[in-house]
């Protein structure tokens, strides 16, 4: 029996056998055919183009949101890296409206979302460091806290902070890591652990009228090195206010004046700030030290809710120091991820700013 061939039309009204991928080529000619030809397609789609153009706006202006009404400014940068979800969204319904006004107007906010945030999806972990840290907001309702301080200690940190210990829990925390950690210190609602001897220990002040933040002196053998435990007072949106964060930017200015008069040139802060790095109203901390996610991490290192992390609010950063790698920790009992770094305390290259 002779084969059958399938056939398909040539270029000049004959037919051949059907090449692989016509199939495909005949529902693109067809999706596109309606395309050409049609002025519409510039007219469609405007509103949406406009939308677009806003988008990019936003994310490139963000620093101009004012914060007098329900600190909209800092709520916006709290969830900035999400509002690149708006990107895939504004292209398919582009594409379904047929719109190359839309379509083009859509580059612009991929264009501001990659330039702001495109370095955090490469990976920038480089070296092995001479010093590991981690921090972990513990919850003080956290069912478990001896499993919680079981897992920490296992990610092998040389230092790690911890914050919202309930007092009755402290006991627990002390027992679990003891074995670990021979140095600790626990100061109000925040506790410091080290392989390391601890100096200079004492509360800091960041006007809250009790304590949320410590800071002493590490004595690792590259060093002294100044290390900060802070919980900042937590932020809430509520319909009625905004996004209310006065207290937390109030502390944030306070721990900034704080660690700008530390007289050792190599710092480290440990803690829960309540706020990513793009929120402004950390500026007065964020604009002297180093994110060690945004220097050596892999992503965006989402630490909060640990449910389904939306934002990095938990953070490691330096100054002085150069950060070799940062990540987070598997899930505890608590509604945060722990977080980690590997530093480089006796690196030769001075660390810069970012």
């Amino acid at each position: 029996m002779a084969q059958q061939a399938y056939m398909t039309e040539t270029d000049d009204g004959g037919s051949g056998p059907e090449q692989p991928g016509s199939g495909f080529r005949r529902l693109m000619n067809r999706f596109l055919g309606g395309w050409r030809g049609d002025p519409r397609i510039w007219r469609r789609g405007l509103l949406l183009a406009a939308v677009a153009i806003l988008l990019a706006l936003v994310m490139l202006l963000h620093s101009r949101i004012p914060n007098r009404v329900g600190n909209l400014g800092s709520l916006t940068e709290t969830f900035l890296p999400w509002l690149g979800l708006l990107v895939p969204l504004l292209l398919v319904l582009g594409l379904v409206r047929r719109s190359a006004t839309a379509l083009i107007a859509v580059l612009l906010p991929a264009i501001v979302w990659v330039n702001l945030f495109g370095g955090l999806l490469t990976d920038k972990t480089g070296g092995t460091g001479d010093l590991t840290v981690a921090t972990h907001n513990v919850n003080a309702d956290n069912p478990d806290p001896a499993g919680t301080a079981r897992a920490v200690a296992a990610s092998g940190a040389d230092v790690l902070a911890l914050e919202e210990l309930k007092a009755s829990a402290v006991p627990v925390y002390e027992k679990a890591l003891a074995a670990t950690y021979p140095y600790h210190s626990v100061q109000g609602t925040v506790g410091l652990w080290s392989r390391y001897p601890l100096g200079g220990v004492r509360a800091v002040d960041i006007r809250l009228g009790w304590t949320r933040a410590m800071r002493a002196t590490v004595g690792t053998p590259y060093g002294d090195v100044a290390v900060y435990v802070a919980h900042m007072p937590s932020v809430r949106v509520k319909l009625n206010a905004g996004f209310t964060a006065r207290q937390r930017d109030t502390s944030a200015d306070a721990l900034g004046e704080a660690i700008a008069a530390e007289p050792l040139p190599r710092k480290i802060l440990l803690g829960d700030l309540n706020g990513t790095m793009n929120d402004r109203s950390l500026n007065e901390v964020t604009s002297q030290m180093r994110s060690t996610q945004g220097a050596a991490g892999s992503g965006f290192g989402f630490s909060w809710p640990a449910s389904f992390p939306m934002a990095r609010i938990d953070q490691i950063m330096v100054q002085g120091i150069e950060p070799v790698g940062s990540w987070t920790l598997p899930r505890t009992g608590s509604d945060h991820l722990p977080v980690a770094a590997r530093v480089n305390v006796n690196a030769t290259t001075s660390a810069t700013r970012s």
